[in-house]
């Protein structure tokens, strides 16, 4: 998923350039949710996309403890 954050993050800023259709930002942030928000947050510094939007510049980094949350959940619970 990190890879996938990471992918889209790029496409979504080459479309901005392009004039093209861009990628959502629900389909964004729902891959965070899923597990990608690592991939997002480093494509948004790569990229240096979607730096300026609060959402984002908030909402990654909180999407990220969530994710790390969820793996010491899963680590923990299911040994």
């Amino acid at each position: 998923m990190n890879i996938w954050g990471f992918i889209r993050m790029g496409q979504d800023k080459r479309y901005a350039k392009k004039s093209r259709q861009r990628v959502p930002e629900k389909q964004l942030f729902l891959i965070a949710l899923l597990g990608g928000a690592v991939g997002g947050w480093i494509g948004m510094r790569v990229w240096h996309h979607k730096t300026k939007h609060r959402s984002f510049t908030i909402g990654i980094p909180l999407l990220i403890i969530f994710n790390a949350a969820v793996v010491y959940l899963m680590i923990r619970f299911l040994k």
